[in-house]
Order: structure tokens, then C-alpha cells, then sequence
């Protein structure tokens, strides 16, 4: 247990480089490491909340999703950062409703990496996903057709065939795509 609390300190330490060596390791004890990580979430240092998410990422544990989702909603954008990073690889419906609103925000890394999480949970994401296709702005549409496009449910069809009247060309361009990957051939022609 010795072992880890100093690598925990090279976590925190304040330098990159030896708080880098130190994930893997600590990666290897997890399990020890997992109730030390969760209370570093709670740091006053941005930095400490990070590096507690950047390893919380690697962990493969069932309580590791509901920490990248509390982390989500961190004071710090880089932290919201790495946690939304975190959750394209250990995805959870938790995180839906959590994600959904970040697709406004207005920095693109952020709505970016929320896009892919919401991606990596797939068809659970699917509903919200369409709602906003039909409401959001111009922004969060595009993210949206995206998102769809990528997660090919067959429930977003008529979502996005409602997309291909959209006055954004990037959200008619992923409406396509989507509708393209899920093989629905159109075939558009004017009445004579």
C-alpha cells in the first residue's frame, strides 16, 4: 500500500513528466487506487482532479463511469475535457443527459468530445439526440446529424430525413451521410 500512495504523490507532484510515469502504474493497482483517485476529485487543485481523471479513464471498473460523469460537471474545462474523453472510452447511458448540454458549449474540444462519447454510448443516446435535431441551434444540429450519422440507428431515419430541409449545409451533409451509412437510397425528383 506504501507504493501507492508515493505513486500517488508522483501524480500529483505538480510535474508532468513523473505524474505520466506514474499512470500506468497506478493503473496496474486500481483496485487500491480507486478510493484515493474518487477523493482527488474532490482537490482544490485543478491539476490533482485531473490527473485523478486522466487515470480514472484507463480503469476498467464498474464504478469508473459514474466518476467520469461526476467529473463532467467539474468548475474546470479541462477536466470537463478529460472526463468526456474518459467516457468515449468507457461509455454509459448515465452520461446522456449529461452530455446532451454540452453540445452548446462553446468550446469545440468539449462539444467535440461530447459528440463522440454520446457516439461510443450509441442507440441510448439516439432519442435525445433526435430532439435535438429538431430543436437545437444551428451548432448543436450539426453536432447531432453528426452523432446519428455515426451511430446508425434505424430509429433516427425519420429524424433525419427531416434533416435533408435543414438550412445548415453541414447538417443536410451529415443527415446524408447518416442516411447513406444505414443504405436509405433517395431518390429526389421534380414532378413534370
Amino acid at each position: 500500500m506504501s507504493d501507492i500512495w508515493e505513486l500517488l504523490g508522483q501524480l500529483t507532484s505538480g510535474d508532468d513528466d513523473l505524474a505520466e510515469g506514474a499512470v500506468s502504474k497506478i493503473i496496474l493497482s486500481a483496485g487500491e487506487a480507486l478510493p484515493a483517485l474518487q477523493e482527488l476529485l474532490h482537490s482544490s487543485s485543478i491539476d490533482n482532479r485531473w490527473w485523478s481523471v486522466r487515470v480514472l479513464s484507463e480503469i476498467h471498473d464498474a464504478a469508473v463511469p459514474s466518476l467520469l460523469c461526476q467529473a463532467l460537471q467539474d468548475s474546470s474545462l479541462e477536466v470537463r475535457q478529460c472526463a468526456a474523453l474518459g467516457l468515449c472510452r468507457q461509455p454509459t447511458p448515465d452520461a446522456v443527459s449529461l452530455l446532451i448540454p454540452l453540445l452548446r458549449s462553446r468550446d469545440q474540444v468539449l462539444s467535440g468530445l461530447a459528440v463522440e462519447a454520446l457516439i461510443a454510448i450509441g442507440p441510448l443516446a439516439v432519442h435525445p439526440l433526435m430532439h435535438v435535431l429538431r430543436q437545437g441551434s444551428k451548432g448543436e444540429r450539426r453536432l447531432a446529424a453528426r452523432a446519428l450519422a455515426m451511430i446508425g440507428d434505424a430509429c433516427s431515419i425519420p429524424a433525419l430525413c427531416a434533416a435533408l430541409e435543414d438550412a445548415s449545409p453541414m447538417v443536410v451533409y451529415w443527415a446524408e451521410r447518416g442516411l447513406e451509412r444505414m443504405g436509405v437510397g433517395l431518390l429526389l425528383y421534380r414532378p413534370e
